[in-house]
């Protein structure tokens, strides 16, 4: 398991300590005094640590929940400023997956109704909608494909070397950064991408350690990590993150959050889960939109620096409450459609940005400097 990282300030801890005994014997100005130390020791370069975590999630009520968006939203401006990072991702192969991920759609072992099913899409194909998306305002696209990875194809398959190609086409011919999530791959496989152009790739997690079995079996948590490390040693920035509302505990939320602080990684996808039809987590409820924002909250706590993205499930979770993730910690989105399910109009999103006074565009990762100009003070 990942090991916190100790905290340097024992009243803070003695507080946390506290809120974590009684959350609801605490007045609203004792935590909005604990919250506003929490945030004022994240932004002076602190990290908090598993127990200050733990009795952040212990927090309730929408109000008490806004409080703690506003201190995160706070660590938000000072470690990220206003870019918010937008990325656009098409899915270039679909459906009959080996995998039995239990909240997809694409697995051969319980298909999803109306999930589509098609082999890799062709280099002009894929051109044609990175060139879409970059007219949408992404800055970068992201090529999807199905399966455990390309580590496993057989070697007379051309698959590979097809996507670099596409990478290379799409570095010529646009201004948009390509990036890939092609599952599982070695460590000669993620030089290739990066000599391609390949800069960012995607291979989340999903849970936490300890949680993983209950939604995944055929694969371990450790074969992804493994490869989080492989596109890390090839200079390749990595885009981590899972999935909220699965049915993990808020430990499991944290445990993740420390997870990805751990192994350093620049950008977190944060998929709030929308249950696909036909699925083993198809039944389950939709996850509360403010305990969404809690979780988005705590994250940005943990990960002061890092790409926190909205993915997955944002408009069917939130729905007209999207724009308060924005003021919780976000501060990169997924624009355009997903993997299998429908996205909102990007125009609809740009206005959402220029009314909390936000700019599309690319995002600082960790230890670059933040752009601050035209920063708003708005309140959730």
């Amino acid at each position: 398991m990942v090991q916190a990282l100790p905290s340097t300030n024992r009243q803070s801890q003695l507080n946390a300590e506290s809120w974590s005994l009684t959350p609801t014997g605490q007045t609203t100005e004792q935590l909005l005094q604990w919250l506003n130390s929490l945030a004022d020791r994240v932004i002076g370069g602190d990290r908090i640590g598993r127990e200050e975590a733990i009795a952040l999630t212990k927090i309730e009520g929408n109000d008490h929940i806004l409080l703690l968006c506003e201190a995160a939203d706070r660590v938000r401006q000072a470690c990220c400023g206003i870019m918010v990072d937008l990325c656009s991702i098409i899915n270039v192969k679909s459906g009959n997956c080996s995998e039995n991920c239990s909240f997809c759609s694409q697995s051969v072992h319980h298909p999803g109704e109306n999930s589509p099913i098609y082999g890799l899409k062709s280099p002009e194909e894929i051109l044609a909608q990175a060139k879409a998306a970059e007219e949408a305002g992404a800055k970068r696209f992201c090529l999807v494909s199905q399966g455990r990875g390309i580590k496993y194809n057989s070697p007379k398959s051309s698959e590979f070397e097809q996507i670099l190609e596409t990478v290379r086409r799409i570095q010529a011919e646009t201004s948009i950064k390509p990036c890939c999530a092609l599952g599982e791959i070695t460590p000669e496989q993620a030089q290739a991408l990066a000599q391609a152009g390949v800069t960012r790739y995607n291979h989340n997690l999903e849970s936490s350690e300890s949680f993983y079995g209950n939604i995944v079996t055929t694969h371990s948590w450790h074969d992804r990590v493994e490869t989080v490390k492989n596109i890390k040693a090839a200079g390749i920035q990595a885009c981590t993150g899972g999935i909220i509302g699965m049915g993990e505990s808020w430990e499991d939320r944290v445990d993740l959050a420390l997870a990805l602080r751990e192994l350093e990684v620049e950008s977190v996808p944060i998929n709030l889960l929308n249950p696909r039809e036909g699925t083993p987590l198809g039944g389950r409820s939709r996850l509360d939109p403010y305990q969404a924002l809690k979780a988005i909250a705590i994250f940005r706590l943990l990960l002061p620096e890092q790409i926190l993205r909205y993915a997955g499930g944002r408009e069917a979770v939130m729905g007209e409450l999207q724009g308060l993730g924005l003021k919780a910690g976000i501060n990169a989105m997924l624009i355009g459609h997903y993997l299998t399910t429908m996205g909102q109009p990007p125009e609809s999103d740009r206005a959402m940005l220029e009314s909390l006074g936000l700019e599309g565009g690319e995002a600082p990762i960790p230890g670059q400097k933040p752009n601050h100009k035209h920063q708003t003070k708005t309140s959730v």
